[in-house]
């Protein structure tokens, strides 16, 4: 039986390369291509893919919310999520909405094609090495609304910019600030964003 896949990533070097990896596969066939993550729901949702390989950070829906989308759009499809941000709050997020595949962009292409079988036939596969990265760090002890918030401040908004995109007062955002400062139990907001980065949190 042909699986048919579907990829999407926004650098079209690294998309066109997957594809003719993949179309050496005897058993896989690539059906739609898609360069950010409106045209992954758009294109998956016309060919209905049985897998869909998704870069993590796209343009226009980065990969975990396309996955979502998909979950609820085009039911039948499974979602492989690859990135070279294998962050552990980016894997939690994408097991939450139902992503079937979580692996580095580092991996050969025989792994990759094995995953997308894997995957195909209802398994599931997550990098050991990732998988074991995001036991250690735990769970994100940042609120939805403080995640929010530092995310606007890594972007390097000033306070009153960060209150006025989230509908906030500014000292409710300088609250959350120094509410995230102390969870991380590090020095500074920056410092905040870099630890918050580096986890995936944000």
């Amino acid at each position: 039986m042909t699986i048919r896949v579907m990829l999407a990533d926004d650098e079209g070097l690294i998309r066109d390369a997957l594809c003719s990896l993949l179309e050496l596969e005897d058993d896989l066939e690539v059906v739609g291509r898609a360069a950010h993550g409106e045209e992954a729901v758009a294109v998956a949702a016309k060919v209905r893919p049985d897998v869909a390989v998704l870069d993590l950070q796209m343009p226009r829906l980065d990969g975990i919310a396309v996955a979502e989308r998909l979950a609820e759009e085009v039911p039948g499809c499974r979602c492989i999520i690859v990135t070279s941000h294998g962050r552990p709050g980016y894997l939690k997020n994408a097991l939450a909405v139902g992503v079937r595949g979580f692996l580095p962009k580092t991996v050969s292409s025989q792994t990759l094609a094995a995953v997308v079988r894997t995957v195909a036939g209802g398994g599931r596969y997550v990098d050991p090495e990732l998988a074991a990265d995001a036991i250690s760090a735990g769970d994100s002890p940042l609120s939805p609304r403080e995640a929010d918030v530092l995310a606007l401040a890594a972007e390097g908004n000033p306070i009153e910019e960060i209150a006025r995109r989230a509908s906030l007062s500014v000292g409710t955002v300088r609250n959350y600030l120094s509410s995230v400062v102390g969870k991380l139990d590090v020095a500074n907001r920056h410092e905040a964003v870099h630890v918050a980065r580096r986890n995936g949190w944000i």
